[in-house]
């Protein structure tokens, strides 16, 4: 177990040393293949990589999910693996989350003590939304049927090893909005003769801030948040465009979708009640997380008899995750695994100096192949 934990450990660390943004993988994607063809498996390349891996006669499978994307931050942690590539780094643990796949997919292909298909998923650009649809538009369940699929994600700051889940909602889904405000500028001194944007904006700011508050059930977890506030004016002229922009996160698609309709609404009577023009755009990167009974079930069955520690119903998280498109396609669990509560290993993920605890890669890596042996058992006349 040493000498494996020691492996995966390297293999993390050269994935950290060398991050590439999303659909930019090609040395990741190729070092990943490469590893899977390696243990025997079955290797498909496209915008991501799949392996699959066969053990006896039944036609059940199951999707284990990893990203491969990192984030342009410049690291600045203190460890002798830091990243070489300049404003690059892996900061929100996916080269951990590689490994542990990885590790997982070694010691099935030397037990194939189950019954079916594991489909190893390595996916691209998690980190803006894109990478899970990109490989579902190229066919992935149609090449690959799947009967369900699992997704984990380290959690700073919870004891090494933890195992978080809850059934229904988990992640918060994330839409931009975009309004233009077209007005009528002028000097400053005479604000009276056009409609000024500035003023425009300020209600609409205000304004949506009542969506949450007095449009929503009190608990809904919805947030509006205006992020920029962009005009055409200087020091001495009224501006007559404006652009908001900003951040929606919302628990349930009803929520999401209630929050598109106020906002409309609002935008269109203020621009009514001024005389000028507004027109929003409203687009959802990531849709909500939705883990399914049955393989949430299995997860909190297969941590316990691993003797880790479980919170089988934790509260939503407020962060989005690219997972939901799957869930969307297939039933499926997406869990949280402790990453440590101190020291670079209890930082933010997205922080410049947060860091994956290697420690947590044979726990990921025995808990990954436990639940393929969970959901894919041996059938009594092979045991």
């Amino acid at each position: 177990m040493a000498e494996f934990h020691e492996r995966l450990t390297r293999l993390r660390r050269e994935f950290h040393g060398t991050p590439e943004l999303g659909f930019c993988e090609d040395r990741t994607k190729a070092r990943v293949a490469a590893i899977l063809r390696d243990l025997g498996l079955e290797v498909h390349e496209g915008v991501g990589v799949v392996g699959l891996l066969r053990a006896g006669t039944g036609n059940r499978a199951i999707g284990l999910r990893a990203d491969m994307d990192a984030l342009p931050i410049h690291e600045t942690g203190q460890h002798d693996h830091v990243s070489q590539i300049p404003g690059v780094m892996h900061a929100c643990g996916h080269d951990g989350h590689m490994a542990m796949l990885l590790g997982a997919a070694e010691r099935l292909a030397e037990t194939r003590d189950f019954d079916g298909t594991v489909v190893f998923i390595f996916q691209p650009n998690e980190e803006h939304g894109l990478g899970a649809q990109a490989m579902l538009d190229e066919g992935l369940l149609e090449r690959f049927p799947l009967e369900e699929v699992y997704g984990i994600h380290n959690l700073p700051g919870a004891p090494l090893g933890q195992v978080s889940t809850r059934i229904g909602q988990i992640c918060a889904s994330e839409s931009l909005f975009e309004i233009e405000i077209t007005g009528q500028g002028g000097h400053a001194s005479m604000p009276h003769v056009g409609v000024d944007t500035i003023t425009v904006g300020a209600e609409l700011v205000l304004a949506l801030q009542t969506i949450v508050s007095r449009k929503l059930a009190p608990g809904a977890g919805a947030v509006v948040s205006v992020t920029e506030f962009l005009t055409d004016g200087q020091r001495n002229v009224l501006p007559g465009q404006a652009t908001l922009k900003g951040d929606v996160r919302a628990r349930l698609p009803e929520d999401r979708k209630a929050v598109e309709r106020f906002m409309r609404q609002i935008v269109d009577g203020v621009a009514a009640t001024h005389g000028i023009t507004a027109t929003m755009r409203f687009q959802t990167e990531f849709v909500e997380v939705i883990n399914a009974p049955t393989p949430t079930e299995a997860v909190v069955r297969v941590a316990r008899a691993r003797g880790l520690e479980i919170i089988a119903d934790r509260s939503p998280m407020s962060f989005s995750e690219d997972f939901a498109h799957f869930c969307n396609a297939v039933p499926g669990c997406f869990i949280l695994l402790g990453n440590g509560e101190s020291g670079p290993h209890g930082q933010p993920l997205h922080s410049s100096d947060y860091d994956f605890n290697d420690a947590l890669l044979p726990i990921g890596a025995a808990f990954w192949a436990d639940l393929a042996r969970d959901r894919l058992p041996l059938r009594k006349d092979r045991s």
